[in-house]
């Protein structure tokens, strides 16, 4: 199929729909969700980025940069993930050959020196890597804004030889080394004049380098999918809402809850997706004119159901069409007074700051510090200061002040009161959010005269083991299906409760409170059509006159539409839109970079080895060896190992020998004579069938005597267990919704074409994220790409990070397969120096 056909089969007409406001309108009276498609097509059209993909993935050698030095320091409001990039910075310097200088408290250490200036070790940074803040300290500095503290900043500088710096902070602090690089020639010019320089030091260091991250929980930067520090202020507004769900409940009362964003809704809106929020507030779309009538409407419209509590979001910065600053107990009050409900408020304020960072917080700031010194070795006295993002699965470089002039251009916009365009601006997953928002209302839609509605009857199903995420995506297939006329039912245990029966009619009421609830609600079973009965699921499709199907699961959800794909020619009835969408904490179903439930397996995963690492310092000396679920698939072994600082992790994709673990025994004796008295190594459950986990514990036991001690930690089912990530409810709602809409399309097409059935390969496919695009992707076109003996993708993305873990954990070897997979003609010899 070519790609401009593929565009077109994946790509569903938009029907009309019905205006459902969640707390915002439109500024002319449109539909707001009609405005947000175009405003969709706008920014598709838009100038995007010049992204340069970084060195992450390719060779670099050891030492490489001997000589060189560097500093890093943390700037502006502190972020989650903050110290996961300083350690990665920090340690990648090191690696390098380079000498790698913290300065402490932000600019004022830079403009004071002294000892806020101090020559960074491996140690230095050990332990740091889920530590919430910064260690380094983070000041505003009035003195820097002035040439003379500028001034006293390059000398300080130069004094210790550092004329490449890592700036960690939000777009004040990136301008602010902008400022700093343009004047540095000048600044030595008048330091020599002043002879507080020589002439050597201001040729030695005529020029600045300087390479930025974005630390920001407001995820409010431009260029960037996200920011250092969003996601875990998600987890914790997120825990906060699950908290004050239980006893509003006890007491029917209503909350209005405060999040920051003082100019930004991201966590509002992401909050709002995710907490199955009933009215949200942000900057960016103002609610309308008598918006106080809506709210109160919409919650008695929620008490009527028989609801017993409320829950509204709203962004420190909410305004109205004016301007105006809409105040938390202006909310209280109207509900109070109007509804006569015990209302409360809650201001989140600092908390969102403060914890643990999230995985995905520990993983970005690493890749992004490893990123961030590789491009400033890369840099040359020209270069152009870059900026350190996110582009889908990929760290990219791009040009500072471009993305910093972008940025300020949503604050520009909001000052004219250009709602829409502020919107645009911030790019369009901010966009599909805001768009989702509006249409999961919670009020029940109403179908207006003239409104375009459908018929079709589909069915919901889990198929395979249970991932947080789940339930997320049955209540958006459910809700959504609802709004557009279509009834939904939901089938109990998978194929083997369909074969028996197991139906039920799913409506609007039914889902209520699903989004946050981990395991499957409806049942699921491993169990795949083959096994069940072919001829028995048809004449249950028939039965129940099942139009299109969506089967939430791992690798059997997908391997279950292959199966009825190829017997469709056997039986009409599996001609019909069938959509896998992927949900498994193993990552392994083809078609998709990232599953539903993976990312709150690997926060569970994460938070066990940190309170193992406790254990492991508080005895001394000691190694422990976590065993990780995921069958053949090694992507939560891989990335845990990142999140959690682990010295080793060992999976099926990358074979090792006795000999690998011989050397991994060997770095972790080297590592008990040092500072760090400690390790951790990760095992896949099924990375090698002769080397057990309790292969491991015995030889460690062996061959650690008298230098450490060794313990096994196998986690179960546990990985399979608690409270959806935000990720993975707001992953699951958008996939089930454009599910939903693929759905209709290709039954609309088929229409259109006077035909009876869906025959069109796209018809059975996989929905899945793709760097950072939304792809349904054939079934019959993935199966080439799949490894059905181990249940993999025969091509992983997340494989190129993997040597980053090793060289953050001071290993001097790197696996040969990593270097050869890229350059086969690659000398073996050479592994020593060479790292992906």
């Amino acid at each position: 199929m070519s790609e401009q056909k593929l565009e077109n089969a994946i790509s569903p007409k938009t029907p009309r729909v019905h205006k459902v406001s969640f707390g915002q309108g439109s500024q002319d009276g449109d539909d707001p969700v009609e405005k947000i498609e175009r405003i969709h097509r706008k920014v598709s059209r838009a100038k995007s980025f010049a992204y340069v993909e970084g060195q992450e993935g390719k060779p670099v050698t050891k030492n490489q940069y001997e000589g060189r030095s560097l500093g890093v320091f943390t700037s502006g409001g502190d972020a989650q993930g903050m110290n996961a990039a300083l350690r990665a910075a920090v340690r990648m310097g090191i690696y390098l050959g380079c000498k790698v200088y913290l300065i402490y408290e932000g600019y004022q250490g830079m403009v004071d020196g002294g000892n806020n200036i101090q020559l960074a070790t491996w140690a230095s940074v050990s332990g740091i890597i889920g530590a919430g803040g910064t260690l380094i300290g983070s000041a505003r500095c009035m003195d820097f804004k002035e040439r003379q503290g500028r001034l006293k900043a390059a000398k300080n500088l130069i004094k210790h030889g550092i004329n490449n710096l890592v700036c960690i902070g939000g777009d004040g602090s990136l301008t602010g080394a902008n400022l700093f690089k343009q004047e540095w020639s000048s600044l030595l010019d008048e330091l020599l004049e002043t002879k507080q320089i020589n002439e050597e030091e201001r040729e030695s260091y005529s020029f600045l380098n300087i390479v930025g991250l974005v630390g920001s929980i407001d995820n409010d930067f431009c260029g960037t999918d996200m920011t250092i520090g969003a996601d875990s202020a998600l987890h914790r507004i997120i825990e906060a809402v699950d908290a004050i769900v239980t006893t509003a409940f006890s007491h029917q009362r209503c909350f209005v809850m405060e999040v920051m964003g003082r100019h930004c809704g991201y966590l509002a809106l992401a909050a709002g997706l995710a907490s199955d929020a009933d009215w949200i507030m942000i900057p960016e779309n103002p609610p309308e004119k008598g918006w106080e009538d809506k709210l109160c409407k919409r919650l008695a419209f929620q008490r009527e159901l028989g609801h017993r509590l409320n829950i509204v979001l709203i962004a420190e910065g909410a305004i109205d069409k004016e301007g105006n600053l809409i105040k938390s107990d202006y909310i209280k009050d109207i509900i109070k007074t109007r509804l006569k409900i015990d209302t409360r408020v809650t201001i989140l304020g600092h908390v969102q700051r403060g914890g643990a960072a999230s995985a995905f917080d520990r993983v970005l700031g690493t890749r992004m510090g490893a990123e961030a010194v590789l491009a400033l070795m890369n840099a040359t006295p020209d270069s152009e200061p870059v900026v350190i993002s996110l582009n889908g699965n990929q760290t990219c470089r791009i040009p500072l002040m471009e993305s910093v002039e972008k940025t300020k251009a949503v604050a520009k916009a909001m000052e004219e009161k250009d709602f829409f365009k502020a919107a645009e601006l911030r790019g369009t997953s901010f966009l599909r959010n805001l768009e989702t928002c509006l249409q999961l209302s919670k009020l029940q839609p109403k179908i207006r005269a003239g409104d375009e509605q459908y018929s079709f009857t589909f069915g919901v199903m889990n198929v395979g083991a249970p991932a947080c995420g789940m339930n997320s995506a049955v209540r958006s297939f459910v809700r959504h299906g609802v709004w557009k006329g279509c009834k939904v039912l939901g089938i109990h245990d998978g194929f083997e409760g369909l074969s028996k029966g197991s139906v039920q009619e799913l409506d609007w009421k039914s889902v209520y409170g699903w989004t946050g609830t981990g395991g499957s609600l409806l049942g699921t079973q491993r169990i795949e059509p083959n096994k069940v009965g072919l001829e028995a699921i048809a004449k249950q499709l028939r039965a129940f006159n099942i139009q299109g199907l969506m089967i939430i699961g791992g690798f059997e959800a997908y391997s279950s539409v292959l199966q009825l794909y190829e017997a469709r020619d056997k039986y009409p009835e599996f001609r019909m839109p069938i959509i896998c969408v992927p949900a498994t904490i193993s990552n392994n179903v083809p078609g998709t970079d990232l599953s539903i439930g993976c990312d709150t397996a690997l926060n569970e995963i994460v938070q066990m080895c940190d309170k193992i690492k406790q254990s492991a310092i508080g005895s001394k000396r000691r190694v422990f060896v976590v065993e990780t679920m995921g069958g053949y698939c090694g992507y939560l072994a891989s990335i845990a190992g990142i999140a959690s600082g682990a010295d080793q992790s060992f999976i099926f994709e990358e074979p090792f020998t006795i000999q690998d673990i011989m050397d991994d025994i060997k770095h972790l004796t080297n590592k008990m004579e040092g500072e760090l008295k400690r390790g951790i190594l990760i095992r896949n459950e099924l990375a090698n069938k002769h080397y057990s986990t309790e292969f491991f514990l015995n030889l460690l036991q062996e061959e650690g005597k008298g230098i450490f001690s060794s313990r096994s930690t196998i986690l179960g089912h546990m990985q399979q267990g608690g409270v959806p990530t935000p990720f993975d409810r707001n992953l699951g709602l958008k996939l089930a919704a454009k599910s939903l809409s693929h759905m209709i399309s290709c039954l609309e097409a088929t229409k259109m074409e006077n035909k009876l059935f869906c025959e069109s390969p796209i018809s059975a496919c996989v929905i899945g994220l793709r760097k950072k695009q939304v792809m349904f992707s054939p079934v019959i076109d993935l199966k080439e790409e799949t490894d059905f003996e181990h249940r993999l993708p025969k091509e992983q993305w997340w494989m190129k990070l993997r040597p980053l873990m090793r060289i953050l954990a001071k290993h001097e070897t790197v696996y040969a397969s990593e270097i050869l997979g890229q350059d086969e003609s690659f000398d073996e010899e050479s592994e020593d120096e060479v790292c992906q």
